[in-house]
């Protein structure tokens, strides 16, 4: 796998990856992302671009729910751009495409909010 760091903003950098998202690429990707989340406080969305991804394991995907779930620490608003139709149907079959793709509540507001607790009984 090869990956491309741009950083076009201290607010949005975007890494591309090319090649297979596997089992022996997937530590260079979260290496990446750490270092980059580290690096850098002011950063907001963070876009990964998988237009040149040919082929996504269960390691890949184990990749990518680590780095959402790093991204959301950080208040980093993670992109899934150019994804291919592959990387969509394990997402969806996994129950993790609409995770990844809708957003997620501003900062300070819960996802209940608005909701009201229901009594049953």
């Amino acid at each position: 796998m090869n990956l491309t760091l741009t950083t076009d903003t201290p607010q949005s950098a975007c890494v591309r990856l090319s090649g297979d998202l596997d089992f022996v690429s997937s530590p260079q990707l979260l290496d990446t992302v750490s270092e980059l989340l580290a690096d850098n406080g002011r950063l907001r969305h963070l876009h990964l671009d998988f237009g040149g991804v040919t082929f996504c394991d269960s390691a890949g995907l184990a990749a990518l729910i680590v780095i959402e779930r790093h991204t959301a620490e950080a208040d980093v608003r993670l992109h899934l751009d150019h994804r291919p139709s592959q990387l969509d149907r394990i997402l969806d079959v996994t129950g993790l495409l609409a995770h990844f793709t809708e957003p997620r509540p501003e900062v300070g507001q819960s996802s209940s909010e608005g909701t009201q607790d229901e009594t049953v009984g």
